[in-house]
Formats: structure tokens, sequence, C-alpha cells
């Protein structure tokens, strides 16, 4: 089908939607805040301590196994020093992602959700270094976001995106094809039209757009390609939304595998076996992590 067709019935079906949640006020204030050139991590610290709930889920992700900090980090201001302002900005992005879609309304829960995309945003980050990808926060921040549609379609259109699970269920059939036939677009259409409105950059549009087809991709094809193969591995291991979708792929097969071959020619001598066992070896640490996120609402002092 074609993609402008996709686009065009994705911003009908989000434009129907009155109470579409919107990006939290102070997270709006500090990537607004983040765009000044002479911006102090002091002042971006006083804004973001207003709001308890983001100051937590902040130092929670700083003090992961994501950021791998030598000590435990206690302080927002000293996060903030250590992340740098332009990876605040992609946590702040991250966080305000979260309080927009925090209720286990629809399909699925809403831990599930997030133990997937974060599942993928830690995988897409080991992917991004072992082929020595320039920006490794980048990949781990589109991997969190790249089913922003999937998440629309639970909670907004739940009985057609309940059908659409009940007609794949344990048939060799795609999620995307799935909702073609049945919607006349997909998650990623769905996910590029929030995106766009929400302002994110024109990176992770594409990113979101494309992370099911990432030699379509024409800004940064090799960050869809580390995310669509991110996407595949968390979907056949244990950060698979419960099972409710059938994937198998063959890895020397994957368009996203060819790209990042080409990017980085040192895979062709990778230990795909082992490799595997690597990335396993992050579920556990994503898993803790979601659950801390959602279960604490500590406060971050100075």
């Amino acid at each position: 089908m074609d993609k402008l067709a996709m686009i065009k019935r994705a911003e009908e079906l989000v434009g129907t939607i009155e109470d579409l949640p919107t990006i939290p006020v102070v997270a709006t204030q500090v990537l607004l805040l983040l765009d000044k050139p002479d911006v102090r991590i002091e002042d971006v610290a006083d804004l973001m301590l207003t709001d308890q709930v983001m100051t937590a889920r902040v130092m929670k992700m700083v003090n992961s196994p994501v950021f791998k900090p030598g000590h435990e980090i206690t302080s927002l201001r000293r996060a903030l020093v250590y992340l740098g302002l332009k990876h605040i900005r992609e946590l702040a992005l991250a966080t305000s992602l979260i309080d927009a879609f925090d209720s286990d309304s629809g399909n699925f829960e809403i831990n599930a959700f997030w133990e997937h995309s974060f599942g993928v945003g830690m995988v897409s980050k080991i992917i991004a270094e072992k082929i020595g990808y320039a920006d490794i926060e980048k990949a781990y921040i589109g991997g969190i976001i790249h089913d922003l549609g999937v998440v629309f379609l639970s909670q907004y259109q739940r009985e057609e995106f309940q059908a659409i699970l009940d007609s794949i269920k344990d048939k060799p059939i795609k999620l995307v094809d799935a909702e073609i036939e049945r919607l006349g677009t997909t998650h990623c259409e769905i996910g590029l039209c929030m995106a766009r409105k929400w302002n994110f950059p024109e990176v992770y549009c594409e990113l979101i757009s494309y992370h099911h087809t990432p030699t379509e991709a024409t800004i940064d094809p090799v960050l869809c390609a580390i995310v669509n193969l991110s996407d595949l591995f968390c979907s056949v291991r244990e950060l698979n939304y419960g099972g409710k979708e059938w994937v198998s792929f063959n890895l020397s097969e994957e368009e996203g595998w060819k790209i990042l071959r080409k990017e980085a020619p040192n895979l062709a001598n990778l230990d795909v076996e082992r490799f595997c066992y690597e990335l396993d070896d992050a579920i556990p640490d994503v898993k803790e992590l979601v659950s801390s996120i959602f279960n604490s609402q500590e406060q971050a002092g100075d």
C-alpha cells in the first residue's frame, strides 16, 4: 500500500482523538530551555526538580545499567553534569512519553509495553556500540520510542486492535500486515503522526516510520537498521508484549543486517550465537529498570 496513503489514514485516526496525550508541561519547558544557546545546567535542574516524578525517573535511568555510572549518583545536578546537555534532552523526551501513556487501559499491560520499548532501547545501544555508531544514546532513545503507534492503537482503537491481535495469534502473519488489512495503515505511520504533533526531531520521526523497513530511510538508515534488528530480537525473547505477535527471522536475510554489514564490515566475523547470549544478559536489567521506574516515586535531592 502507498506510504502517503497510509500516512493520510493515520492522520485521520489520530485526528479523531480529542484527548490525545500531550508532553507534560515541565518536559516541554525543559526541551525549550535546552534550545537556548546559553542554557545552564543549574537552570535545567531547578526546572526539573519542580516535577518530582520526572526527576525520580531520570535518576532511575541514569543509575541504570544503560548509563553505567561508576558509582550511584544521588544528586540531580550531578546526574545532569554526568549526562551532558544533549542526553538530558533525550531523557526528558523518554520520561515525558512514560507520563503520557501510563495507564493499563489498552490491550496489554503498560509495563509489558515499556519492557519491550526499553528492551529495544538497551539492545539498540549494545548493537550501536558493536558497530561503532557515532551516537549511542540516540540509538537507545530511538529504541524506546519506536513503537509509539502501538500504544496509541492499544488505548484509542482498542476493539479494532484486539481484533488484529486475535487475527494473528499463533499465525505466521506480521502485525503490520494485519494492521494494513484492517485499518489501512500501521502503527508506524500512526507513531509518525504523533511524533510530528509533538515536534520530535526529524531523525526520530523517520525512525518511528521506517523501523520495519530500514532500507526506505534516507536521514539515518543505520539507526533504523539498529532499531529494526533490536525490535526483532526482543520480539523473539522475553520482551515481546507477552507473545501477542508471531515473529521469526533469519539474521542474514534481514534488511537491517545487510545495512549494518555494509556500515561495519567487521560484523562478518561476529559470533552471532555468543552475541545473542550477550543480549540475553540485558533482559533482567531491562525488567528491573522498568519496574523501578513505575514503582518508585523517590525524590531526588540536590
